[in-house]
C-alpha cells in the first residue's frame, strides 16, 4: 500500500510533514476556520439580533439604527474577499501585528464571514411565528428576555443551519486567504500544487477540503435533526 500511494502521489508524500506539508496545513486551515467562526459568529449574531429587532414594527423599533446598520452589512457583504484581503491590510496589522500567514488571515476572514452571517441571522430570526412573540409581549415581558425565550430558542435550528453554512463559506474564504500568504490547504493548492505542475498536491488539498465541508455539514445536519426531534 505504501509503495502504491508513492507511486501515484509522490510529491503528497514528500510534502507530508514539515513546516510547509500537509500536516501543518490541515491545522492551519482548521485554525483559520474556527477561531474565525467563533469570532465572526459572535458579532454576526449580535448584528443580526440588532437588526430584527431594531426593524419597523419590532420590540425594539429604531428606523435610524435599522437603516444604517443595514447598509453597512449590505457594503461589507458587497465586498469581494481577495480585495477585502487587501484594503483592511493596515487594520489587520494594528489588530493582530501581521498581514500574512494563518493569523494574519484572522482579521479579513472575520470581517468578511461577520456580515454574511449577521443577514442569515436577520432571515432566521424574522421567520419566528409573529404571534409566540405577540403573546410574550402581552405576558409582560422585557426585550431581552423575548430576545432569548422566543428569537433565540425559537429559531435556533435556522441559527444552526446558518452557521453550517458560514462555516462552510469560511473554509472557501481560507482557500482563497491561503493562495495569497495566508496558510493552509489554499497554499499548498497553489503555491505548491498548481505552481511547481505538482497536480497529486493540488488533487490531495481539494479532496482534504471537501471532507472538512462534508464533516461540517454531517454535524451541523445531526444536530438539527436533534433539535428538531
Amino acid at each position: 500500500m505504501g509503495d502504491l500511494v508513492k507511486t501515484w502521489l509522490p510529491n503528497v508524500v514528500a510534502n507530508w510533514s514539515g513546516d510547509n506539508g500537509f500536516v501543518m496545513a490541515i491545522y492551519q486551515t482548521l485554525y483559520m476556520t474556527f477561531v474565525a467562526a467563533l469570532f465572526a459568529g459572535i458579532i454576526g449574531l449580535i448584528l443580526g439580533i440588532i437588526l430584527v429587532v431594531t426593524a419597523e414594527g419590532s420590540i425594539l423599533e429604531y428606523p435610524h439604527l435599522y437603516y444604517w446598520l443595514d447598509k453597512i452589512v449590505n457594503l461589507f457583504r458587497s465586498i469581494p474577499f481577495i480585495i477585502l484581503l487587501a484594503v483592511i491590510g493596515p487594520f489587520t496589522k494594528l489588530i493582530v501585528g501581521q498581514t500574512i500567514g494563518p493569523t494574519g488571515a484572522l482579521v479579513p476572514l472575520v470581517v468578511g464571514a461577520a456580515p454574511f452571517f449577521a443577514r442569515q441571522v436577520q432571515l432566521a430570526l424574522v421567520e419566528v411565528d409573529p404571534g409566540v412573540i405577540e403573546a410574550a409581549t402581552a405576558m409582560g415581558l422585557s426585550p431581552w428576555k423575548i430576545i432569548y425565550r422566543v428569537y433565540l430558542k425559537e429559531g435556533l435550528p435556522e441559527l444552526i443551519r446558518c452557521g453550517t453554512l458560514t462555516m462552510i463559506s469560511l473554509i472557501g474564504l481560507t482557500a482563497m486567504a491561503g493562495a495569497i500568504g495566508g496558510g493552509g490547504l489554499g497554499n499548498m493548492a497553489v503555491a505548491v500544487g498548481y505552481q511547481r505542475f505538482e497536480n497529486d498536491v493540488t488533487i490531495v488539498s481539494m479532496i482534504f477540503i471537501l471532507i472538512l465541508v462534508f464533516i461540517i455539514q454531517g454535524l451541523g445536519d445531526w444536530a438539527i435533526r436533534k433539535l428538531k426531534h
